[in-house]
């Protein structure tokens, strides 16, 4: 106590368990062992955060091994014709941004018109058809597709009415394995129909070379004729400048010989005055004597 006053304590001075409380929090905030993090040297405003080399390193590595494999694009026909009897060519390509690999395989799946499963009918790997012996298309399948030329086309012989239905076509060519197949329909019949498409792309090919072919004889005709029409202006340019020079020629003959014909006619007149006299003289000693 001083000057007769007493310092009045606090409530949370007062309470020990208030102050317990309190270093018990501040024990937990702080564990025992772990210290104060240090603060780093100061970045400077343009420079951009570090990135570890291990990170990278697992980057490369991923994008580069780890990198999912492209897709391959496989093209076929949308439907093909047969006639019964005869063979039909499916033709199946494909494109692919890997090189062709020795692991390449075709694979072709048929299923029946109205059917649901689809059954492998054949099947080229490691440079070796196999063909199906024992389903419908047994000894009528043969191979002339060249992997070389991105190619997995087959023929069936001997068509049926059987034969309709959907036929599959699915390649593989190590690492790039991962794609759509494509499909093909086959319908067979009596005697193939008219396709009315065909004969009207045909028509209007035809009209349009003939139109075509029209037109290039039309400019040809029209270069001919400005051709000569260019000679002719030529020649008849030339003519009148011949025209204009020939006067002119012809006025500088005449002057070269009026001197010629004067001095022709002088010596014919002295001719004949010489002999005249001479004749005179003959006459006068005819008379003397």
């Amino acid at each position: 106590m001083r000057n007769g006053k007493r310092k009045r304590a606090s409530p949370q001075t007062r309470d020990p368990s208030a102050q317990k409380a309190r270093r018990m929090s501040k024990d937990f905030s702080r564990p025992s062992g772990v210290l104060a993090p240090t603060p780093g040297p100061a970045m400077a405003p343009g420079d951009s955060p570090a990135i570890p080399i291990p990170v990278l390193t697992v980057l490369l590595f991923s994008f580069l091994v780890l990198s999912p494999a492209r897709a391959i694009v496989v093209y076929t026909d949308r439907e093909v014709h047969g006639e019964v009897g005869s063979k039909v060519t499916l033709h199946c390509s494909f494109w692919s941004t890997e090189w062709i690999s020795d692991d390449i395989s075709f694979t072709w799946r048929y299923q029946p018109e109205g059917g649901r499963d689809a059954i492998s009918i054949f099947h080229y790997t490691k440079g070796q058809p196999y063909i199906d012996e024992v389903g419908a298309f047994k000894e009528r399948i043969q191979w002339v597709g060249d992997p070389r030329w991105k190619d997995g086309s087959i023929v069936i012989h001997n068509l049926d009415y059987s034969d309709n239905g959907t036929f599959t076509c699915d390649v593989k060519n190590p690492p790039d394995i991962v794609g759509k197949t494509s499909q093909v329909t086959l319908y067979v019949f009596d005697k193939v129909p008219t396709r009315y498409g065909v004969v009207l792309g045909a028509v209007i090919g035809g009209v349009l070379g003939l139109v075509l072919l029209l037109v290039l004889l039309f400019y040809l005709i029209r270069y001919c004729w400005l051709r000569r029409q260019a000679a002719l202006q030529r020649r008849l340019s030339a003519m009148e400048k011949g025209k204009l020079h020939k006067p002119v020629k012809d006025s500088t003959k005449r002057g070269r010989q009026t001197p010629v014909l004067y001095a022709m006619l002088d010596h014919s007149r002295s001719t004949k005055a010489a002999s005249e006299k001479k004749k005179g003289l003959g006459e006068s000693r005819k008379d003397k004597k």
